[in-house]
């Protein structure tokens, strides 16, 4: 019988929504994956005995052995039920605390501090060399304070570039993923002013091949359709509002022209697929013609009546107004987004998919799901906070984990 996938969930900052998001949300986390939880037991200890706890718990011993190289505490945690029926065990996971010493008094609720970056750091760090160890399947990170992560004298902008400098990824790019919209950051933590001085043909062309090729993987769709987010109002307004319209456009031609893969045409050699230009002195040029695909950049060469075959492959489109585009592509016109920087890409999604987004990190040698939230210090302790989009976040890299799973098993064979 196949094992269900196991996930590792980081618990973020201790002092901040993570914990109680976790807590309440184990009942049902507990059907989908065998979980190991890494953070500060601390961040549980903060909230007992506070008022609206949605579940009980308990500390105990681990039913489950932990890692072997694993350096810190490791314990057992039972959810339990209260109300009308107090007591009755909803989940069990293993808990590795790889900060034993940062202890309740060394944290308060609601409040980031260094004691409580060193804890989050730390957890994610052995979250990620568990799932990159195999030991894990999927990672789930619940949000950090970065605040709080520099107290801590770590030089971090967020997640994705302290995972992609564990896992050595040579390049990783941040999306968020929900059942209406689908957006990859060209660029992420960094000035609005920065992200304009150092606009780039090759870099932007780099994450649209990138992103396309990611999500095709995800997807299975080889007609993947992709808008690239346009700089300035109105698209630049044909260069009244700014010239940085024609490096998009050049990115744009450069990721089409990444995907002109054409199939060999017939009489070539078996087994050989030439890609343009090489594939053209097997034409006769005399009965050669352009046929176009409608899309800008993608041409396809015919003999007569016998096209030539090519792969499916994405198409791109852009660069459009911003302030149009994310509808468009939530009402299907577009699978995926590439925006240019991080609030041009966040506010739509966050505004559309409130609860469903979750981030995923593109390009890490394992998969990495997250909440699209914050910390939310402010209602830390009030069991108020929404789960659902933890739960999504759980859900994907589920799903992820399983896919990849069947794609890494051979198929039976015969009898």
């Amino acid at each position: 019988m196949s094992r269900r996938p196991r996930i590792a969930i980081s618990l973020g900052d201790p002092c901040g929504i993570g914990p109680e998001l976790l807590l309440g949300s184990l009942p049902s986390i507990h059907h989908l994956t065998d979980a190991t939880v890494i953070g500060s037991r601390a961040g549980v200890e903060l909230l007992a005995g506070r008022p609206g706890a949605r579940v009980g718990w308990r500390w105990m011993e681990p039913t489950v052995r932990p890692p072997v190289d694993f350096n810190g505490q490791a314990y057992g945690l039972e959810i339990l039920s209260i109300g009308d029926y107090p007591d009755q065990v909803l989940a069990e996971v293993l808990w590795l605390d790889p900060t034993p010493d940062i202890g309740v008094g060394q944290l308060r609720l609601g409040e980031g501090s260094a004691s409580s970056g060193r804890a989050t750091v730390e957890a994610i760090r052995v979250a990620a060399q568990l799932t990159m160890a195999g030991v894990t399947d999927a990672l789930v990170t619940l949000p950090m304070a970065k605040s709080a992560a520099h107290l801590a004298g770590y030089d971090l902008p967020g997640h994705t570039e302290y995972l992609r400098d564990l896992s050595g990824a040579s390049i990783t790019r941040m999306a968020f993923v929900s059942p209406r919209l689908n957006v990859v950051l060209h660029t992420v933590h960094q000035s609005l002013r920065s992200v304009v001085e150092n606009l780039d043909t090759d870099a932007i062309a780099e994450t649209l091949i990138f992103s396309a090729n990611q999500f095709i993987q995800l997807t299975g769709k080889l007609g993947l359709r992709v808008a690239l987010c346009a700089l300035n109002p109105h698209a630049g307004e044909s260069g009244a509002f700014g010239g940085e319209e024609k490096l998009l456009e050049d990115a744009l031609l450069q990721a089409e022209a990444a995907f002109l893969d054409f199939q060999p045409s017939p009489g070539s050699t078996p087994g050989v697929t030439p890609t343009w230009p090489e594939a053209a002195p097997a034409l006769p040029p005399e009965s050669a013609t352009l046929l176009h695909s409608g899309q800008r950049g993608i041409e396809v060469l015919s003999t007569g009546t016998q096209p030539l075959e090519f792969k499916p492959a994405p198409r791109f489109y852009g660069p459009l107004p911003a302030d149009s585009l994310f509808h468009r592509a939530a009402v299907g016109e577009f699978d995926l987004v590439v925006a240019l920087y991080h609030d041009q890409g966040l506010i739509p999604i966050k505004l559309l998919e409130p609860t469903r987004a979750v981030n995923l990190t593109l390009g890490l040698p394992f998969i990495r799901t997250s909440p699209d939230h914050g910390t939310a210090f402010d209602k830390a302790g009030k069991w108020i906070a929404d789960s659902q989009n933890f739960q999504e976040a759980v859900a994907l890299a589920v799903r992820l984990a399983e896919r990849k799973r069947q794609v890494a098993q051979p198929p039976p064979s015969p009898a």
